[in-house]
């Protein structure tokens, strides 16, 4: 979430050179085989003492840190604070920051980074590069926007509180209804940090202030809110839930009427008005709107900010420019790779033609489910058909494999949109609750399945969910590295699972679902020039989508959603593709180095074991890796 500065972790830092202590000298006698290996036992068994400590440091600082979010602590499958949502003013941003340099300081003193061993000093860089990005994110706090129909808390609030907490007893709805009213709190926290933007010319564009309007609208309307509908979601959800309660002999029905009742006051009193009040401003801000919708360069700021973000999403140092290069270079390489899939299956017509065949030709079973209940649920039963077909050909990629289970759902009702992308929501790092591959699957004609495969390759396995779980999974680490998050890192992970499962026996055995990967990472090719077109060179929205079309099958109600995602989330969308060339390259690097010692498996579990770095960590990470294999053949 906007309000969430310390998840937001992504600035290079100089790095303090990795180094052990001077072995000393005897002083005395003969030079024995004790006399020699001692000083070298003396300085692991320093180091590893100094590194137990430190990471025993880092534990503590965390749980300082998680109480400052209990939305984090529900997460993780914690129910400390669990009537209390995050607060989300500008004050209780900067008491986190402060706390956060406080520990900086504190780090510094009580530590000596040559004590540390490898794994040790990563988990100081980290540490020390989250400051850094911070500080930076401190410089543009009415930057961006606080409400989006993407990542806006009128979405995310909500299906919270129905998806995340977890109601298992009387305590746990209490703390429930606690959370509606606090929701509220939370929203007009927010709104108030989205006014003073405005206020400072952060306009947001028409289409993001109607999906703000629509989702928020959706949330409320229905009982308790409205005499006309059906129930609202949140309330079918709570008398559900009190339901639940009464049947488990919990409670006694006077007492849940009571509660229902308790409930309704939260919903209408504080959290409905919140949610009101947010439609109020987007309305009233449409008045302000560009008739042309552009980028970052439209706005205050603008050129810095985007500076900002590029450094903040790929850990780089590459500019607006270079990103673009690179973007056009890899666009180039991919539609060759098409051509030759469109020349297999005996299309007589150009690359061009042969994406507006697959984009329109929606009444082709081949290429559509149909937009029913009953394609909805085929799409689903695929989705995870090819998800059980990987998982039994893991074990020869990974060493590691996630304990947490994956289930495929589709996109709650009032937070679903046509063409909208899928994404994946963790599972508790206990494997409790599993990890959520979710499908928005409201225009079936958005849905091609050519595309069905690599996206649940991507959100699924070997993608985020085996990455995201195996870093909850890690053991003697500390705890804010198994929950650490760079999108460079997870979603180039996601990027690269995509191209490695073409590796694996069983997967892309249909010409269309190869053309879906091909362009999968097309897509991604092609964000890093659109994504720099719209933030550094003045592309409108219509020349962004126009250069999409041109480029991709993709059809075009996903094409436009992409692009409104793109501007409203400057620079994200150049993770993908950076991300998965520097772990190719990196594969690459480490195989011709090893030559035949190379494993696979190996390769990944440096990569993975690790949790989410920045590149130049996981670079560092991967050379240590190499090293310790070449050392065990000598």
């Amino acid at each position: 979430m906007n309000s969430k500065l310390l998840l937001l972790l992504t600035l290079s830092l100089s790095l303090a050179a990795c180094g052990q202590p001077d072995t000393p000298a005897p002083t005395t006698g003969t030079e024995t085989s004790a006399d020699l290996t001692a000083p070298a036992e003396a300085i692991e068994e320093t180091a590893q003492t100094e590194s137990e400590r430190l990471n025993a440091w880092f534990d503590e600082k965390y749980e300082e840190r998680l109480q400052f979010s209990p939305i984090e602590m529900t997460f993780l499958g914690r129910k400390e604070r669990y009537g209390d949502i995050d607060d989300m003013s500008v004050a209780a941003e900067e008491a986190q920051l402060e706390w956060l340099l406080a520990s900086v300081e504190e780090l510094d003193a009580e530590f000596n980074y040559d004590d540390l061993n490898q794994e040790a000093q990563t988990s100081w860089d980290i540490w020390m590069y989250q400051a850094d990005q911070a500080v930076r994110a401190a410089e543009f706090r009415y930057n961006g926007f606080v409400f989006d129909q993407m990542n806006g808390a009128q979405g995310f609030l909500p299906t919270f509180l129905i998806s995340f907490h977890n109601v298992e007893s009387v305590s746990d709805y209490e703390a429930l209804v606690s959370r509606i009213s606090q929701a509220g709190r939370a929203m007009n926290q927010l709104l108030d940090r989205a006014i003073e933007a405005a206020d400072r010319g952060v306009i947001m564009p028409g289409f993001a202030l109607d999906g703000v309007i629509e989702q928020s609208e959706k949330v409320i309307t229905g009982a308790p809110f409205t005499e006309a509908g059906d129930d609202s979601d949140i309330w079918a959800h709570a008398k559900a839930q009190v339901a639940n309660l009464v049947e488990a002999g919990q409670l006694e029905q006077p007492d849940a009427d009571a509660l229902l009742d308790s409930t309704q006051d939260a919903l209408i009193n504080d959290f409905a008005p919140a949610f009101q009040r947010v439609i109020d401003w987007a309305q009233a801000e449409q008045e302000n709107v560009p008739e042309v919708s552009t980028g970052l360069v439209a706005q205050p700021n603008g050129a810095a900010f985007y500076d900002y973000l590029l450094s903040t999403y790929t850990t780089t140092d590459l500019t607006a420019d270079e990103i673009h290069e690179i973007g056009l270079a890899d666009v180039a390489r991919l539609r060759g790779e098409m051509e030759q899939i469109k020349n297999e299956v005996g299309f007589d017509g150009t690359l061009q033609e042969f994406f507006v065949m697959l984009r329109e030709t929606r009444d082709d079973e081949r290429f559509y489910f149909p937009n029913t209940d009953e394609g909805r649920q085929g799409y689903i039963d695929e989705a995870t058909a090819a998800i059980e077909n990987i998982k039994s050909v893991l074990p020869d990629y990974f060493a590691t494999l996630p304990q947490a289970d994956l289930v495929v759902r589709r996109v709650e009702a009032f937070r679903e949109q046509d063409g909208a992308a899928q994404h994946y929501y963790p599972g508790t790092p206990d494997g409790s609750r599993p990890g959520v591959y979710y499908a928005h699957l409201s225009d079936m004609t958005a849905m091609p399945k050519s595309e069905l495969e690599v996206i649940a390759y991507h959100e699924g396995l070997p993608g985020h969910h085996m990455q995201i779980s195996i870093a909850q999974e890690l053991e003697d680490m500390p705890m804010f590295r198994t929950q650490a998050g760079f999108t460079v890192y997870s979603e180039g992970w996601g990027l690269y699972s995509e191209y490695l499962a073409s590796e694996m026996p069983g997967t892309y055995e249909d010409p269309y679902s190869r053309f879906g990967r091909l362009t999968s990472e097309m897509w991604r090719a092609i964000r890093l020039v659109v994504d720099t077109g719209l933030h550094a060179k003045g592309w409108t929205e219509q020349e962004a989508v126009d250069y999409f079309q041109a480029n991709s099958s993709v059809p075009l109600a996903a094409i436009r959603s992409e692009i409104r995602r793109y501007i409203v989330m400057p620079g994200q969308a150049t993770s993908y593709k950076i991300g998965m060339n520097r772990i190719l390259e990196l594969r690459a690097e480490a195989r011709e180095q090893l030559g035949e010692d190379f494993d696979i498996r190996g390769f990944h579990d440096a990569v993975l074991l690790g949790g989410a770095m920045p590149l130049h960590l996981l670079e560092r990470r991967v050379d240590q890796w190499v090293s310790s294999v070449q050392n065990q053949q000598d």
